[in-house]
């Protein structure tokens, strides 16, 4: 079959029927700009073993690690993934919530994967969103060790230690992603870095940066190999304003958990600890709010 009348600057692409059954049918897509294929399934069945492998996928972060792959919501946290390298083995698209063209930009960027349409009672299953966009993915896992972390030359880092909620650790990349840090380093993680709830609430900022996943002891080390300044944020007799430190060379921020703060080896490792002022009646800010401040801090220095 031939196309007339269609540039391949247009990235058009066909769909074209070949077989139907009474519960699926099942089409080739050709994708006219890469002159690539690929199998195009349309699911209307919240049964199917893709539907609950998709499920078990979000539900078990022993899952994810199992299988090396984990699912991503919405166009921009897609788009995003896929700018940060990341491949992608099934996208799932939902014609009633979606727009085509979310699906072509997501083609451009990368057309070997496997299209797979849902019917929006399936879709609605799957979405963690109460208002989604009809685009779902399924994607591989990256490695995160920390020696393949490079560093520039002045270097600013944030490390989580044992970070427990999802929405913390994605607020934290939201920042991570908008302060341009040149690393997260999560240490000891109590979540998963593809939780699905840390990939929402970082509105997809966990692909734009570089993150390691290690021990404490082993990031440690790093630091001390690497000469960068290390800040533990905690509340002890030694603690200073943060406004009086210096965070004009390689520096990296240590933030705890809320609800037990650093772990007595980062607070013997850590040279400097510095705190936030706090006028009111509560003792500290989210985890979150506090490594903006810190950050921001830092980047102020830096602009002088």
């Amino acid at each position: 079959m031939i196309c007339m009348g269609k540039s391949l600057t247009e990235k058009a692409f066909l769909h074209i029927r070949l077989i139907s059954f009474q519960s699926q049918s099942y089409y080739i897509l050709i994708y006219l700009s890469l002159n690539r294929m690929c199998m195009f399934e349309k699911i209307s069945s919240v049964h199917n073993s893709r539907v609950r492998n998709i499920a078990l996928l979000q539900a078990k972060s022993r899952e994810r690690k199992k299988q090396n792959l984990f699912v991503i919501e919405g166009f921009r946290e897609i788009f995003r993934a896929l700018k940060g390298g990341y491949n992608l083995r099934e996208l799932y698209y939902c014609p009633e919530l979606g727009r085509k063209e979310s699906l072509k930009e997501l083609f451009n960027e990368n057309p070997s994967f496997t299209l797979i349409e849902l019917t929006r009672e399936v879709f609605e299953k799957l979405a963690y969103r109460e208002e989604s966009d009809g685009l779902l993915a399924l994607a591989e896992a990256k490695t995160h060790a920390i020696s393949d972390l490079a560093l520039p030359e002045n270097p600013l880092i944030i490390i989580l230690e044992s970070v427990e909620k999802p929405g913390n650790l994605g607020a934290v990349m939201r920042t991570a992603d908008a302060a341009a840090v040149d690393a997260v380093i999560l240490c000891d993680p109590l979540t998963d870095l593809y939780n699905p709830n840390a990939i929402r609430s970082s509105l997809g900022c966990i692909f734009t940066r570089p993150v390691a996943v290690s021990s404490g002891s082993e990031v440690r080390e790093w630091l001390a190999q690497n000469n960068i300044s290390v800040h533990a944020a905690a509340l002890s007799d030694q603690a200073v304003n943060f406004y009086l430190k210096d965070y004009s060379g390689p520096t990296a921020f240590v933030m705890g958990t809320e609800s037990t703060g650093l772990s007595d080896s980062w607070m013997e490792f850590c040279p400097s600890t510095v705190i936030i002022p706090m006028l009111g009646v509560a003792d500290s800010l989210n985890v979150s709010v506090s490594t903006a401040v810190l950050v921001y801090e830092a980047l102020r220095q830096r602009s002088r």
